[in-house]
């Protein structure tokens, strides 16, 4: 399925395990490969964000093998 990144922003972010990130903010895509490579989350409450690398903005840069769209959350599959 394909969706515009506009329709990504501002969805809920949770794990393949259930563990809610927080809420997408934007997405790091290199401009040769056209690949998305990181998506770009502001944490929520109470989650470890010292286990993710953040930008100079202090959203978490989370790498992913996978992505789905589920109504108002999207789930990754977060690469360790």
């Amino acid at each position: 399925m394909r969706k515009f990144v506009t329709e990504l922003k501002g969805k809920t972010v949770m794990t393949s395990e259930g563990l809610i990130l927080g809420v997408i903010s934007n997405f790091v895509v290199d401009t040769e490969t056209g690949q998305v490579n990181h998506v770009l989350v502001n944490p929520s409450e109470g989650i470890e964000s010292d286990k993710y690398e953040k930008d100079a903005q202090g959203r978490l840069a989370i790498p992913f093998k996978t992505m789905k769209s589920v109504k108002d959350v999207v789930v990754l599959e977060v690469k360790q």
